[in-house]
């Protein structure tokens, strides 16, 4: 028996597009080894960004202004929402599915093979399985505690912290805080690594955000429940064939995909083409803004982010979601590139045109190793 669709991985992406191919009526067979397994990351998105289709209680908490920091503070004005990983994964529901507990191995157009010797045939095959790690590749890390809302009394939700309080060297690769509410009484605090190449590693980011806590009075207990975080931020691949992270769609300057991947996901289960012109430029230009971001050098970013933050709303909003809005993330650049010191402008634009810099992260890891 051939069915509609087969799906490989069951993370949100995987299962979102899944669940929209189910609610068109489609046959649809889904791959994962562990298909049951609970999601243990925190996912979050601009409340923009997020298809009428999802059930309102996936949200856990939302946030109407929140606040990002770089030498000084700016309010964004934009809704953020943090969602309830749990009920975001009941909401994408499978009934329906044949759910198959195995490691697909070999995808072609039409067949999947899997490490049982089974194999699978559908009109679609898609690939949602996300991005194998490698050294070659870019990558986010963090380190989170979740803690007692009444702990952070007087801290306020913060979508990115550069403030230089959380005892690293000056000239040390920069990360941030990201705090946000998480629902019931609980805030999550992370010291983010955004893009590195390597990242910084979850001893360094556990070090800093300890620091970083008690210089804001924030005593810990060592009882708090744990979030770590580590993915690449490139190595995507656009095209029919895939989908979410595997997909091209985590933005290469936020490692931010679920919010894409949830609203493509019903033209995607429709046999849509989610990959016009222009969505393939935006991804070009977005990647060359994680070659910007891997040149800076740390003292930098902060500087960089009071530029990126006093953009007009709409510039935000072109460069962080619109995923085929070429006009807009033009502007944005452009508008962006002028607002920046002289130096950091020459440093931009060398590694946007893609020339060979290497990041201050591997540079002086590159140095140490030395």
């Amino acid at each position: 028996m051939t069915a509609d669709v087969v799906v490989c991985g069951l993370g949100p992406a995987g299962r979102a597009l899944a669940h929209r191919c189910l609610a068109r009526g489609l046959s649809v067979i889904v791959v994962d080894p562990a298909p049951d397994r609970r999601w243990t990351a925190t996912y979050a998105a601009w409340a923009d960004e997020l298809p009428g289709w999802l059930q309102p209680t996936a949200i856990a908490a939302t946030v109407d202004r929140p606040t990002a920091w770089g030498t000084r503070a700016h309010r964004i004005e934009r809704a953020y929402v943090v969602l309830d990983t749990a009920r975001l994964r009941e909401s994408l529901d499978l009934t329906g599915a044949e759910i198959v507990a195995d490691r697909a191995v070999e995808l072609t157009s039409g067949t999947v093979s899997l490490a049982s010797g089974r194999l699978l045939s559908a009109q679609r095959v898609i690939d949602a399985r996300g991005i194998a790690r490698s050294p070659a590749l870019a990558e986010q890390t963090a380190y989170g505690l979740v803690l007692d809302a009444q702990r952070c009394a007087g801290l306020a939700p913060l979508f990115m912290d550069w403030r230089a309080d959380n005892g690293a060297p000056e000239d040390a690769p920069r990360s941030f805080l990201y705090a946000v509410p998480l629902g019931g009484g609980e805030m999550l605090l992370e010291e983010t690594c955004l893009a590195g190449r390597p990242a910084l590693d979850g001893t360094v980011l556990h070090e800093r955000l300890v620091h970083r806590l008690r210089s804001r009075g924030i005593e810990l207990t060592g009882a708090e429940r744990v979030e770590r975080v580590r993915f690449p931020v490139e190595g995507g691949r656009p095209g029919r064939r895939t989908f979410g992270a595997a997909g091209g769609f985590a933005h290469p300057a936020t490692g931010y995909s679920v919010a894409a991947s949830l609203a493509a996901a019903d033209a995607v289960a429709a046999g849509a083409a989610v990959w016009p012109v222009s969505a393939r430029a935006v991804y070009r230009l977005r990647a060359a803004g994680l070659r910007a971001l891997l040149a800076l050098p740390p003292t930098d970013l902060p500087v960089f982010f009071d530029a990126f933050f006093g953009l007009p709303a709409a510039a935000q909003r072109a460069y962080l979601s619109g995923r085929t809005d070429l006009n807009g993330m033009v502007s944005a650049m452009r508008t962006l590139f002028v607002s920046l010191p002289p130096t950091q402008r020459r440093r931009v634009a060398t590694a946007t045109l893609g020339m060979p810099i290497r990041s201050p992260i591997r540079m002086r890891s590159a140095i140490m190793e030395e």
